[in-house]
């Protein structure tokens, strides 16, 4: 399989835990299903990275646990992005100034914490790998933010046009 057929199906996986906070989807998934769906996404990631980075074994060694620190600073920035969503979704019906206010604050804040994360861990990628797979990991990482922040634009529908 290669990297467009494998980052097509890594992002068609997290596309599909994105869609179930969109709005217009009301069936509820348990929290226990919301967990194994997210183990599984993160094993998929993971296998997507480990198959393209190309690691010796002494890098594979250095490398995954600053991989897990930075996927679980990740995974609280995609979670604060599913709450805004499901507040946006609370919220589309009835949207007022306040609400639409609160909601644009946090969407600037979410976005600004993920270009420090990458900053932040830059020098610890740096430190266990040399600079051409530093370059690449930075690379795959985009390519998955990239799916999913089309995956949501093309999912969330626009706000209604208000006072």
């Amino acid at each position: 399989m290669n990297m467009k057929s494998r980052v097509t199906m890594v992002l068609a996986t997290l596309g599909m835990v994105m869609a179930m906070v969109v709005p217009g989807i009301s069936q509820e998934k348990t929290a226990g299903d919301m967990q194994i769906l997210r183990e599984k996404i993160r094993a998929d990631k993971k296998l997507l990275v480990a198959e393209n980075m190309q690691l010796t074994e002494a890098e594979a060694k250095a490398f995954w646990p600053v991989y897990d620190q930075y996927q679980a600073e990740l995974f609280l920035l995609r979670t604060r992005t599913m709450k805004l969503i499901n507040d946006y979704a609370d919220a589309y019906e009835k949207m007022n100034n306040d609400t639409a206010r609160k909601l644009v604050d946090e969407l600037v804040n979410i976005e600004n914490l993920g270009p420090k994360l990458r900053q932040e861990y830059l020098p610890r990628f740096r430190k266990v790998l040399p600079e051409v797979k530093v370059a690449r990991y930075y690379q795959i990482e985009n390519k998955i933010q990239a799916g999913l922040m089309y995956e949501l634009a093309e999912n969330i529908p626009l706000m209604k046009a208000g006072k």
